[in-house]
């Protein structure tokens, strides 16, 4: 009998490091304080949950596939054309269609280094080299993502504010960043933690993508909408990069009940208003708590989002594997980050008040 060859996949697949997930389980813990996936701790909206249970009768029907009224709804609310909006399956299918849109194997896509690590999965997929440009203190250097670029870069991500590191870039220099591209590379700003902020469109990310020929702006609701379980997210850009993704992405994207629930969302910005400034209160408490914790070589690193970096010292009983240990001990599940080169840092979802104190109090006792 002879040995018949088996399927091999593309060399390239062998060099994606999956993605993992923020953890969710702990031994000995039926409900443990989950801070380790940037999640709102207060939950969607109280009318997008009675919406989905209306429309749970509907299930054995497909959903509308163009996410007609969604794209509608997200279009008033932004001043946004509906018809250079594309809905998906979370940002993640839209961040990760690209470049195999976009990109042919052996070309590059650039994303700031400590950045979301889907990029650099994305990239791969389609058979791209991921370039990581230098950051300065945690922050996109624009100047250096520009020395990064290669004359076979075609897409360069940016996130805004940036994952892990909370951190954001003003739009003066998201304006000066796509100045210095050339007009073949596609900037992709990934806004998912922009509804944040106070300001509609903080970087003036969305103003460039409705002028310019080569910038895609994506959003999620999984973020402060609080949907991430059903997993929907939007971009906008030009035509013919829209035209394109709705080309290859799936039917059927967004499930009914995730569309029944989006478009609840979006329609209840008093929610989003009351989460937002939530988490600016119990942002502020966690950051104060950890920058008072400076002389024992704790760091809060200033945070525009639902989360906070925390930076510790390499070694001893307040490095980051150890406090992440500790916190465990109590309870609470944070997100350690070696595999993105953070090996000395820790982030930590914002929570409710009750287990902001929670990390508070076990930060204070080990500190002591």
């Amino acid at each position: 009998m002879t040995d018949t060859p088996a399927p091999r996949p593309n060399p390239w697949i062998g060099a994606i490091s999956p993605y993992k997930p923020g953890e969710a389980k702990l031994a000995g813990r039926a409900e443990p304080i989950k801070l380790s996936a940037n999640e709102n701790p207060w939950g969607p909206s109280p009318v997008a949950i009675e919406t989905v249970r209306a429309h749970a009768r509907g299930i054995h029907r497909y959903p509308d596939g163009g996410a007609t009224r969604l794209r509608e709804r997200i279009g008033f609310l932004h001043g946004l054309d509906p018809d250079r909006i594309v809905v998906g399956t979370g940002s993640d299918e839209i961040l990760q269609l690209l470049p195999l849109i976009y990109c042919a194997a052996g070309d590059s896509v650039v994303h700031v280094r400590h950045g979301f690590m889907v990029y650099p999965i994305a990239a791969r997929r389609a058979g791209a080299e991921p370039l990581a440009a230098p950051d300065t203190d945690y922050t996109a250097d624009v100047d250096a993502i520009l020395a990064t670029v290669r004359a076979d870069t075609r897409i360069v991500y940016l996130a805004n504010p940036n994952n892990p590191t909370g951190t954001m870039i003003p739009g003066s220099e998201v304006a000066r960043l796509h100045a210095g591209l050339r007009p073949d590379i596609l900037l992709v700003v990934d806004q998912a933690y922009a509804e944040y902020l106070d300001d509609p469109d903080p970087d003036g990310a969305l103003a460039l993508a409705r002028t310019a020929g080569n910038v895609v702006v994506t959003r999620t609701f999984s973020k402060i909408y609080g949907l991430g379980g059903l997993r929907v997210g939007w971009g906008t850009g030009p035509v013919p990069v829209i035209a394109a993704l709705n080309r290859v992405r799936t039917p059927f994207p967004t499930a009914t009940l995730s569309l029944a629930a989006a478009e609840a969302a979006v329609a209840d910005q008093e929610w989003v208003a009351r989460c937002r400034e939530a988490n600016r209160a119990e942002r502020s408490r966690l950051a104060a708590a950890i920058d008072a914790l400076g002389n024992h070589g704790l760091r809060a690193v200033p945070s525009a989002a639902n989360f906070v970096l925390m930076t510790c010292p390499e070694t001893g009983p307040l490095s980051a594997a150890s406090i992440k240990a500790a916190l465990e001990a109590d309870g609470i599940l944070v997100r350690h980050l070696p595999g993105q080169g953070l090996p000395h840092a820790l982030r930590i979802s914002v929570g409710t008040h009750e287990e902001t104190s929670r990390v508070i109090g076990s930060l204070a006792r080990l500190a002591a």
